[in-house]
């Protein structure tokens, strides 16, 4: 078996900021596999400023991979366990040179066009006309789960925005989830959420910055509203430091972005501790190209969960690859009639 690393930058449609600020590219790596006449294709989608494994020696590693991809399987996930996203790209890979069709690593239901993915409508930080507009765009392309960004612009317009929302619609009609990639200080965190928490929102992501756990999980304890953990999994990687964490912040769910978290392994691990600890959890994509979000988004159909989860993020790039994934009426959905161009 022989193996290649290729670099692919995605250019996005328009800046989009989180607050960690405004994203014009985003880097990514394919992994390709080939044994005799087949051909594997894994994504290493790593996420600059977020991932763990953002290091210097990162295409070093997949050098390295590649040179030893003859090597035992378990001995090279071992070897890669500080490289969530390397490893990922792994996983993809040898289950893509396995597979019949190496885009269809999961086959199902969904694969075959015969059922779909509920997920959220995401409205980037920016404006508030901006905001609002996104707004009004989701809810008329049929989304019922709606996630924010907030800590870009003040507080006070961040709630009017929602308020706006929920003039309109009840929570039966809109799911408000809101994520403040850690833009909340510790002291006032708490006021802020009694303050969301009026206007029934379903969670909250990351309020604080993560690796404050006595506070998180204070506020875990006293919030009038759940709370979810994202950032705060990321570099967590035994399974007695996983248990650890989620035992001592108790939080209502976790959110699991397979490329930041050790694949389909690393996210099959923190779904089986949340569950042992009554935790609610779902899945979010986390800027991969349509190759990563494909497989992604195949193996998170094989956990029927009833959450609408975070997959809608195929669209934000201008040059990402064609693909039969296709976001419809609030749902991401395989149209198998469609063909991949995956050319880099």
């Amino acid at each position: 078996m022989k193996a290649v690393y290729k670099k692919y930058i995605l250019n996005f449609k328009q800046a989009s900021g989180t607050s960690r600020g405004v994203l014009n590219t985003k880097e990514t790596f394919f992994l390709i596999l080939n044994y005799k006449e087949k051909v594997g294709i894994g994504e290493c989608g790593i996420f600059r400023g977020l991932s763990v494994d953002d290091r210097p020696d990162y295409e070093e590693k997949l050098q390295w991979l590649c040179d030893n991809i003859h090597l035992d399987g378990d001995f090279l996930w071992d070897e890669l366990l500080e490289y969530p996203s390397i490893q990922i790209g792994l996983e993809m890979a040898l289950k893509s040179l396995k597979a019949t069709n190496p885009f269809e690593i999961f086959p199902s239901k969904f694969t075959q066009s015969e059922d779909t993915i509920p997920i959220n409508g995401l409205i980037w930080m920016g404006t508030e006309p901006f905001m609002k507009q996104q707004i009004q765009d989701k809810i008329e392309a049929g989304f019922s789960c709606i996630k924010m960004k907030i800590g870009a612009i003040d507080f006070q317009s961040e709630i009017n925005l929602l308020k706006s929302i929920r003039k309109e619609f009840t929570s039966k009609d809109i799911e408000l989830r809101v994520d403040a990639n850690g833009a909340f200080n510790p002291p006032e965190a708490l006021e802020k959420l009694k303050i969301l928490s009026e206007l029934d929102v379903h969670s909250i992501e990351q309020p604080i910055k993560q690796g404050q756990v006595e506070f998180m999980a204070k506020l875990c304890a006293e919030t009038p509203l759940p709370i979810a953990l994202d950032e705060e999994l990321i570099g967590v990687f035994t399974i007695k430091e996983k248990q650890k964490l989620l035992q001592t912040i108790k939080p209502q769910y976790i959110i699991l972005k397979p490329s930041l978290v050790g694949g389909f392994k690393g996210t099959e691990t923190w779904i089986d501790i949340a569950k042992q600890n009554q935790i609610g959890w779902w899945i979010t994509s986390a800027l991969e190209s349509n190759v990563g979000l494909n497989a992604i988004a195949q193996y998170t159909y094989t956990k029927q969960s009833k959450l609408p989860q975070g997959l809608g993020t195929g669209g934000l790039f201008t040059n990402n690859f064609d693909c039969p994934l296709q976001v419809k009426n609030g749902t991401l959905q395989y149209n198998n009639k469609t063909s991949w161009n995956f050319n880099l």
